[in-house]
């Protein structure tokens, strides 16, 4: 059974730079996709960023220029830089591991990332 844990979510000013990780404790064979969701108080959690072990990332618009996500070279364990954040960016993050043909999907536990002055 693969477990995600995630770390890296905090306090932080507006405009200023958090690094979220999530570490797979086993691996999904073949392509599969490490993916950052986040999910604001009364929103529904969305899609922020997506890394396949193919090397494909893109990040969503919203975040564009100022999040960049990367993968180990392992492909174990997902990252989200996060530049200049706005108070619009809190929320709980979520990483998502999952095979890209469906057959396996797994979700971590969910750090909290709050920008306030």
């Amino acid at each position: 059974q693969v477990q995600l844990v995630e770390s890296g979510g905090g306090l932080v000013q507006p405009g200023g730079s958090l690094t979220l990780s999530c570490t797979a404790s086993g691996s999904i064979p073949g392509f599969n996709g490490m993916d950052w969701y986040r999910q604001a108080p009364g929103k529904e959690r969305e899609m922020v960023a997506t890394a396949t072990n193919g090397g494909w990332t893109n990040v969503v618009d919203s975040v564009k220029g100022r999040f960049t996500i990367s993968r180990s070279s392992d492909w174990n364990t997902v990252y989200l830089q996060m530049n200049s954040l706005k108070p619009e960016d809190t929320a709980v993050y979520y990483c998502k591991y999952y095979a890209l043909d469906g057959t396996a999907n797994y979700w971590g536990q969910g750090t909290q990332v709050t920008v306030s002055s």
